[in-house]
């Protein structure tokens, strides 16, 4: 993680129940205001859940064979045509839109994948502080790829923890074995951990401020999750975390959002047969 050079506004934003909605109900926005994610939301039919899981296992070997790992399939909405159209899904865009409002961009994808019997966990943390964005009114949309239950590491929450502020992290310790570089300790005292258990092609919706993680993957089964960034445009950053993103919905006079403008004509990963996007 950089340092940032702007003070930020890390805390959760509620949404207005007043608000017009196109698919979620006035009790789901009440559930995402208090418990700061929604979980089973169907978005994906059998033949798009097929297509999804292809089009990452093109783009995880192309990363593998490049000498990546399964998590750095990142971003590649810029590259893979098919990976930008899932990113303005209808179903998908219009149950952020009932969150965010009429102004909206996707500024990241990155899958993370836990292979066959993969040991590395993703330790309880809150996605804002990571990010170098003011103030926090990113939604994260965790499409399943795979199945993720209990026995292949799925995700984990803890509900109602987005209203405790930004809380303090302590860099990870080697055994925690992180994906990521930062942990948040003690969180039980903020709630009771619940699995997010999905099947391939329905969605969770999580606050930037909710805390998260999940365990490792002892199984025999690959557990792959999209996660897709939407932002509100008066959000600002100082570190160029706007250069891979689209506008869903709404206009940015300023140019600071919507780098991508039009869709990619191929599925690629890489772009000129450079380095990852992203792997930095």
């Amino acid at each position: 993680m950089s340092e940032t050079t702007v003070e930020r506004d890390l805390r959760f934003f509620p949404v207005p129940t007043d608000r017009p909605r196109a698919v979620l109900s006035e009790e789901q926005i009440r559930t995402y205001n208090r418990d700061g994610c929604l979980p089973c939301l169907d978005f994906c039919s059998p033949q798009e859940v097929t297509h999804n899981r292809l089009v990452f296992d093109r783009l995880l070997a192309a990363y593998l064979a490049k000498g990546q790992d399964s998590y750095g399939v990142n971003n590649c909405q810029k590259t893979c045509g098919s990976l930008y159209d899932l990113c303005r899904h209808p179903g998908i865009t219009a149950a952020v839109g009932d969150i965010l409002g009429d102004s909206f961009a996707l500024w990241s994808t990155h899958y993370f994948c836990k292979l066959p019997h993969d040991a590395k966990s993703v330790t309880w943390h809150q996605d804002a502080p990571y990010w170098p964005f003011t103030p926090s009114k990113t939604v994260t949309v965790w499409l399943a790829i795979d199945d993720a239950d209990e026995g292949n590491g799925a995700m984990r929450v803890i509900p109602g923890s987005h209203l405790a502020g930004a809380l303090p992290m302590r860099k990870s310790t080697p055994e925690e074995n992180n994906v990521l570089w930062f942990t948040v300790d003690d969180v039980e005292r903020h709630g009771t951990p619940k699995t997010v258990v999905l099947k391939a092609g329905q969605a969770s919706l999580h606050s930037d401020m909710l805390l998260h993680g999940s365990p490792p993957n002892p199984s025999g089964r690959r557990r792959c999750g999209l996660t897709l960034r939407y932002c509100t445009l008066d959000v600002h950053n100082d570190q160029g975390w706007n250069e891979h993103s689209i506008i869903i919905k709404g206009s940015d006079p300023t140019g600071h959002w919507g780098t991508i403008a039009s869709r990619p004509p191929r599925d690629d990963a890489f772009v000129n047969d450079g380095p990852a996007i992203g792997s930095n």
